[in-house]
């Protein structure tokens, strides 16, 4: 990218643990680009960062042209959004298709578009006209698809918070909501229509933030810990967010669907918080983080469907400033602005993308699960 083609550089790796060829991970994982900021680099940076770190899939949270045009050729998948606000006016077919020609077709196929998600976390507000609104946008959207002849390369898909589980303890007895069963029903016969995945966006960091002394640091962190066994199935769970995900896969069997994949469309860890959020700290999210890329590279599925490996994207690719709400909000990020990582968590082979802030040669030091890895820039 215009940025990396400034620099040559020249990786010198030293092992710190002495007779162990270690490297850091190198795995398909997902990001969420969030852009509530004022000093975040240009989408040509952003896409010379995520090739860097051999980031494969992006999730955007709407359909920004300057992104979706720095990022063609670069191989990167992505999943588009319409907001909350448009989801009312995509019920008309006509203007799903002029969305669609607009915020999609001129991209193709450059810049992969795999997905468009209509909303986000609607059943978990109160907006009930929303709420009756989002399946016949998502048909209105699946339809124009099938019209323009996109649908068998573009996916339809809207993202769920985990409160719209009424029960998730145990995991076999997770249900939905009974206020949302009208909606959800209805919704899942859709995904199972048209094979699209059932988004989740899971953050077990709040059901830490909720309850510190009864939730188990470790259990949430993918640490070692005595875990938890589903009286119903003997399923034994190490970590919560697994937890979640079976919780849900019950919920929706009990609504009479096996068929339907999940994906985690967000989930992950704020680095900072207020002193009313016990647990938001730079050792924690890199824990997080760290421990679910290690569990991902390995190909893992959850106990009640362990050959299903787990589809992530972790949230969040920047902190942004912007952002409303307490500290954590703006504090997800795994790297700052400038592009150096609040942390590292062994995502990358090796760290080669400068700092963004301007210099003729730059020395960065990256830790990252037992390599010392030292790059040199040289201006060119």
């Amino acid at each position: 990218m215009e940025l990396l083609s400034r620099f040559r550089f020249v990786a010198i790796c030293l092992l710190l643990l002495s007779g162990q060829v270690l490297q850091t991970l190198c795995v398909s994982v997902g990001i969420n680009y969030g852009q509530i900021a004022n000093n975040l680099p240009s989408p040509t940076q952003v896409a010379g960062l995520l090739q860097s770190i051999s980031i494969s899939k992006v999730k955007l949270y709407d359909a920004d042209p300057r992104v979706l045009g720095a990022f063609g050729n670069s191989n990167i998948e992505f999943i588009i959004a319409i907001g909350n606000e448009n989801i009312v006016n995509m019920t008309d077919s006509t203007n799903a298709q002029a969305w669609l020609r607009q915020n999609v077709q001129p991209y193709l196929p450059q810049t992969k578009i795999t997905c468009i998600t209509v909303g986000n976390e609607v059943f978990s507000g109160t907006d009930t006209t929303l709420m009756s609104n989002l399946l016949p946008a998502m048909q209105s959207i699946y339809g124009a698809l099938v019209t323009l002849g996109l649908d068998k390369q573009v996916n339809v898909s809207t993202a769920h918070s985990a409160a719209i589980l009424g029960n998730s303890y145990p995991p076999s007895s997770g249900s939905f909501r009974e206020d949302l069963v009208q909606y959800i029903q209805p919704l899942l016969s859709f995904h199972s229509q048209i094979k699209s995945p059932f988004l989740l966006n899971a953050y077990p960091f709040f059901a830490y933030k909720a309850d510190p002394n009864g939730v188990p640091l470790e259990y949430v962190l993918f640490q070692p810990n005595a875990g938890s066994t589903d009286p119903n199935t003997n399923l034994h769970y190490d970590n919560m967010l697994y937890a979640q995900i079976d919780s849900v896969y019950s919920a929706m069997k009990a609504m009479g669907h096996t068929d339907i994949d999940i994906r985690i469309s967000e989930t992950g860890w704020p680095s900072k918080g207020d002193s009313d959020e016990p647990g938001a700290s730079i050792e924690n999210a890199a824990t997080y983080n760290g421990n679910l890329l290690k569990r991902i590279a390995m190909n893992q599925g959850t106990p009640l469907k362990p050959s299903v490996p787990i589809d992530v994207y972790v949230f969040a690719l920047f902190n942004e400033d912007l952002k409303p709400g307490p500290t954590s909000e703006r504090n997800y990020g795994l790297f700052y602005p400038d592009g150096s990582p609040v942390y590292n968590i062994g995502l990358q082979r090796y760290l080669l993308y400068p700092s963004l802030a301007s210099s003729s040669s730059k020395l960065m030091v990256a830790y990252g699960l037992g390599i010392l890895i030292i790059v040199v820039a040289v201006f060119v």
